[in-house]
This record gives C-alpha cells, sequence and structure tokens, in this order.
C-alpha cells in the first residue's frame, strides 16, 4: 500500500527483517534496483537481531540494524533518522516498557503514552521518525482505535487533528499463527496536501476488511492476491491523482470521513462506525410473484410431507406381528 520504490525504509522493531525483505522483493517486482533502498533496523531481542542480520545477508540486502540489539524506547540508534517509509508490526499493549527516563522524551509531541500501554508510544515514535513527506504502515491491536484509557484518546485525537492519519483498515481475525485477535492497519502520512497524490487533508480513509480472507485451517485465515488487490486497489485509487479506477465510498467496506464527523465520533477510528452497513441486493423477482411461487412450493411441500408419512405408517404396520 505505501508502495517503498525508492529511499530509507526504517523498521524500529524489525524482529527477523521480514518487512524489509518484502520490501527488497516489492522493488524488484517493479523493475527497481536494491541499491535504491536504505536499510534501517533495530530490535530488542539478541537473538532475533542476530537471526535478522543472516537473513538479509543471505538474500544479499544492506541494511543498518546497529552495532547491537537494544530497547528502541530507551536507546535509540537512529535519533536522527528520517525515514521515507516505516513498516513494522510492534509487539501489541506492551505494559513494561516505560521508565522514568522516557517522562519528557522529545518523541511525545501528542502526549505522553500511558505507562501501561506501548501502543501510542509506536505511534509517535513512527510519527516522529517520518520525513517531511515520509508515510507509514503498522500493525496494532484494535483497541487503539477506541481506547480512552491513559490519555490514549487525547493522544489519538492529536494525531487526527494533525491530520497524519491516512488510512485506517480492520482486518479479520485469525491471521496470526500465535495469535488469533483481530488487527488493524494504520498508515500516517506527514504531508497529505500532495507529495506526488491527490491532496487529502480534512478526511481520513476508513476500509472494513474484516469479511475477506477464507479459512484454510480451523484457526487460521488467508488473504488471497484478490483479497489483497480490493484493499491496496481502494487505496490507491482514493489517494491518486489519476487512479485506473476512480474511487468511489462502498456501504460495508470503505468510505472516505471528513475530520468532521471523525470528531462527532469522539475520535473513534473504528471503520465499521464509518462504512456504514452493506447494501442488500435487489431482487429483481416482484414480490406478487415471489409470495405465489413460494407458496406454491410450500403446499407442494405439505403434499410430499404427507405421502411419506403414509408409506412410513404403512411399512410400520407391516412390521408389526
Amino acid at each position: 500500500m505505501i508502495e517503498p520504490y525508492q529511499g530509507r525504509v526504517y523498521d524500529p522493531c524489525c524482529g527477523s527483517g521480514g518487512m524489509f525483505v518484502q520490501s527488497s522483493e516489492f522493488v524488484a517486482a517493479h523493475g527497481g534496483q536494491r541499491e535504491d533502498l536504505s536499510i534501517y533496523g533495530q530490535e530488542f531481542v539478541a537473538t532475533t537481531w542476530r537471526l535478522a542480520k543472516m537473513n538479509l545477508a543471505i538474500r544479499g540486502i544492506e541494511a543498518n540494524l546497529g552495532e547491537r540489539s537494544d530497547d528502541t524506547f530507551h536507546r535509540d540508534h537512529f535519533p536522527d533518522l528520517r525515514a521515507d517509509f516505516i513498516l513494522a508490526n510492534p509487539p501489541f499493549n506492551k505494559d513494561d516498557w516505560f521508565s522514568g527516563a522516557l517522562s519528557d522524551d522529545v518523541r511525545w509531541g501528542y502526549g505522553t503514552p500511558p505507562p501501561g500501554n506501548a501502543n501510542f508510544a509506536w505511534v509517535q515514535h513512527f510519527a516522529h521518525h517520518l520525513a517531511p513527506n515520509g508515510i507509514a504502515g503498522f500493525v496494532l491491536a484494535n483497541g487503539s482505535l477506541s481506547s480512552k484509557q491513559s490519555g490514549e484518546g487525547a493522544i489519538r485525537q492529536k494525531l487526527v487533528e494533525a491530520d497524519l492519519v491516512d488510512c485506517i483498515v480492520a482486518m479479520p481475525e485469525k491471521l496470526f499463527f500465535n495469535t488469533g485477535i483481530p488487527v488493524c492497519l494504520w498508515f500516517l502520512a506527514k504531508d497529505r496536501h500532495g507529495n506526488g497524490h491527490r491532496p487529502r487533508t480534512g478526511e481520513i480513509l476508513f476500509i472494513d476488511a474484516r469479511q475477506l480472507g477464507h479459512m484454510e485451517t480451523r484457526t487460521l485465515r488467508v488473504l488471497d492476491d484478490a483479497d489483497t488487490q480490493r484493499v491496496t486497489g481502494t487505496y490507491h485509487a482514493w489517494r491518486s491523482r489519476e487512479p485506473d479506477e476512480q474511487y468511489a465510498d462502498v456501504p460495508g467496506f470503505c468510505r472516505a470521513a471528513p475530520l468532521t464527523e471523525i470528531a462527532e465520533h469522539d475520535y473513534v477510528l473504528t471503520p465499521g462506525r464509518y462504512v456504514g452497513a452493506a447494501e442488500a441486493e435487489v431482487d429483481p423477482e416482484p414480490i406478487e410473484e415471489k409470495l405465489a411461487r413460494l407458496r406454491t412450493r410450500l403446499v407442494e411441500e405439505f403434499d410430499e410431507a404427507d405421502r411419506l408419512e403414509a408409506v412410513i405408517r404403512e411399512r410400520l404396520e407391516g412390521l408389526l406381528p
């Protein structure tokens, strides 16, 4: 969705480097060169950090993952980095991230995140590290869309009022092997006045993708290419100056909502509040004809039930001595 063709790509919770591998493959698939990307990452777990370095090395992907594994919040290895693209899947609802050393951190430009939940610490870390024309896409728990505990609602409001939030996508449940909870995708853009795209100030695109995908196993849902294309195509049509297909709101799936309406909903960003219900399919059969057809079918079913009852009674009687 964010199309990292060229520039600085950053993931401050990079795990084994999957986002970087996907970015590199995206560039290659669109005729670009891996050298067009400058990759920066940080990872807290030492074993995973070493795995990321190996994962990228065997694919020939150059990356700066710092000199060691480290805590992104307390020891940011790239304090001066302003990235063109940020892709991340941070740990959800992390409750042991805070210390007094972070109380007045420069990254908390929209409010100090609550010590008991790092969700909006991550959001503000991403926003802080975006270049003037940068865009970020990241996964968060659904609670980030509506929680008002410990000042989270006020932080979310300031992010919206600053015109940073570009798009919110509600995803289906059971997309991960290790948890069945549904998640959402956030997209932040530093310059929504254009930046090569259509000006999008004063509105946010909401996409409700909860019904997409199919159950591959009892516990795992999978999105196929058509599902992915529907979401990405909607986003690109909405933000593009000259889209292949013109964007249009689709009840039950997507809607571009003005900030005035979002304010009326107290800055809750749950897509279901804005996209509405899907339109019911129009039945081409006139109601009088349908009623007559169903009445005839019902009488036929009654007659068949009577016939079967008679057969059963006859056979039961034949069983008696």
